[in-house]
């Protein structure tokens, strides 16, 4: 681990203080718990908006074959 020292706001520092203990967690397992739930948070919400702004990428190309009627060929029935 690397040690951090951050500043926190006094609602901040009570509001951690007061979920160690009902928790009866110390503070730093609160704070590293809390960032990577935020960190977790993120990274869901990049990857969401990499998969929208990737949908429909090739709607107006012309120059692909046309997929429905590929994929009619390979059914079965």
């Amino acid at each position: 681990m690397v040690r951090t020292q951050i500043y926190l706001t006094e609602e901040e520092r009570e509001g951690i203080d007061a979920i160690a203990k009902s928790t009866g967690k110390k503070q730093s397992e609160v704070i590293r718990e809390a960032v990577d739930r935020f960190l977790a948070l993120s990274k869901r919400s990049r990857r969401e908006a990499i998969l929208k702004d990737a949908a429909g990428m090739w709607r107006d190309r012309g120059d692909l074959p046309d997929f429905s009627a590929a994929r009619r060929s390979w059914d079965r029935g």
